[in-house]
């Protein structure tokens, strides 16, 4: 049984699976239940008015959007990702909302950042370090890059909180601890960053914890469970029958009212000294 984070390995995977990645990035992007988490702390970000600021691991731009679209944004947002076809959609998208004047997209590697140091007044990881190969080098380049003063913005799921209501309790848990292991490299991640954040000369200013919930129907985590179930049966973490029973079992139960699905949110403001 090998565990292959579809994110950390996007560039080995075939265009359908490329696109539902897309689909599922942009579902995301558009659900309140995940949007109000970002616009939380993007307005705790204190940007100056010409502020340079860098996403790293953008994938569809989504965040980069929504930050060009606020009113008290008026400086220049950067992304950076390792896919070439999330970056050519992330592109495409921002052009449609005509916010290409202020946001543009290039691909990279987050564990090499391509800008000198001290470049940006604020850098981003939404969603990034649970899935990236080494967490601890891809810190230290976000602290080289922001310059001293600056914020680096760190939020992302704690997924071994992640859990779906299943009849079968056994199974379920089963399944979540699945879930999680097949979609993220660090699944855990989020509890370390108070032990490395100052490592890399980053003091947390403030940090909270957000639980999504969502009960009765599902939108969410419906996006969540039909893009990732699949790693678990590709993964051969437990039968593919099973898991499409799975599957079955929380469609129904959005559809009679009965839904159940949590996970732990996590944001991290740090500045650098």
């Amino acid at each position: 049984m090998v565990t292959r984070d579809p994110h950390r390995f996007v560039n080995e995977l075939d265009e359908a699976a490329v696109e539902r990645l897309i689909a599922r990035l942009e579902s995301r992007a558009k659900d309140a239940v995940f949007t109000r988490l970002f616009d939380k702390y993007a307005a705790r970000l204190a940007l100056p008015p010409s502020a340079q600021v860098l996403e790293v691991g953008c994938g569809t731009g989504a965040m980069m959007r929504f930050l060009a679209k606020r009113s008290d944004f008026s400086g220049k947002a950067i992304g950076v990702d390792q896919s070439p076809p999330f970056i050519e959609a992330a592109t495409g998208f921002a052009q449609r909302e005509r916010v290409d004047d202020r946001v543009a997209f290039r691909i990279g590697d987050a564990h090499n950042l391509d800008f000198p140091a001290a470049a940006f007044d604020a850098v981003i990881a939404n969603t990034l370090i649970s899935h990236v190969t080494e967490p601890e080098t891809v810190l230290r380049e976000m602290a080289r890059v922001v310059r001293p003063g600056g914020t680096v913005a760190i939020f992302d799921g704690d997924y071994a909180s992640l859990t779906y209501a299943f009849p079968d309790h056994d199974f379920g848990h089963q399944m979540d601890v699945a879930l999680a292991s097949a979609s993220f490299n660090n699944p855990r991640i989020m509890r370390d960053l108070p032990r490395l954040l100052p490592a890399f000369g980053l003091e947390v200013n403030a940090a909270w914890g957000d639980a999504v919930v969502e009960i009765g129907n599902g939108s969410y985590f419906k996006s969540f469970a039909e893009t990732y179930a699949p790693y678990v049966t590709g993964a051969g973490l437990l039968p593919a029958e099973a898991v499409e029973g799975w599957l079955a079992a929380q469609r129904q139960a959005m559809e009679n009212g009965t839904f159940f699905a949590s996970c732990t949110y996590y944001t991290y403001l740090a500045q650098r000294s």
